[in-house]
């Protein structure tokens, strides 16, 4: 979803000498236009962030997402059945909560569900649900997925330093690249800002194999 630049970078940081660097003359923007490549092991590598797939796999897909956004939920099953059927694809999940207050209180249950193991289920539960969220849809479909919100919501305080740090690196590394919403992808070395359907998907992976000689 496309978002006024100002609404995007209101509060983010911008990133200091030690950050990323984007290898680029210009940023293309659009649904699906590859971006340029990217370096920094803070994005690709981020030791506090959950992965999903395959943790040893050759190729990365990150995705920077908010749990309100009507095109990362549209494009999530996809993406988890691509990564699922292909077996060799690290997947890493950045959440960035632009949408509001809901947005954020549901990416600090879902990382508060990572101290308990359960991250996926309920990742998967929140991309799942329909329309705006609500504290209270937050928790219903956590408890319903078998995620219970007390317990995250406990396990997200006890470390809340480690993932308010997770979410604003997250923050800064979208303002760097100029990303204008979510969904935005990089596969291999390669940013693609909007949705990705299965199609383009599989192909950017393919792409980036093809790249790194896999």
């Amino acid at each position: 979803m496309i978002l006024s630049r100002r609404s995007i970078l209101a509060g983010a940081a911008a990133l200091g000498a030690g950050g990323l660097a984007v290898t680029a003359l210009s940023l293309l923007r659009g649904g699906g236009q590859t971006q340029p490549e990217v370096a920094g092991e803070d994005v690709l590598h981020d030791t506090d962030g959950p992965v999903q797939g395959n943790p040893d796999g050759d190729v990365t897909i990150v995705e920077y997402f908010d749990y309100q956004c009507p095109y990362c939920k549209a494009n999530h099953p996809a993406l988890r059945d691509i990564v699922d059927r292909d077996g060799n694809l690290r997947l890493v999940m950045k959440d960035w909560p632009i949408f509001g207050a809901a947005s954020v209180k549901a990416s600090q249950l879902a990382l508060g569900a990572v101290e308990l193991g359960l991250y996926q289920a309920a990742h998967d539960a929140l991309m799942a649900t329909e329309g705006r969220l609500s504290n209270a849809l937050i928790e219903e479909t956590l408890d319903a997925a078998g995620v219970d919100p007390d317990a995250v919501a406990q396990a997200y305080q006890e470390n809340r330093a480690r993932w308010d740090g997770f979410m604003k690196r997250n923050a800064q590394q979208a303002a760097a690249f100029g990303l204008q919403g979510t969904p935005a992808f990089i596969v291999g070395t390669r940013i693609y800002a909007g949705a990705l359907d299965h199609r383009a998907l599989s192909t950017a992976v393919a792409q980036a194999r093809a790249t790194q000689g896999g």
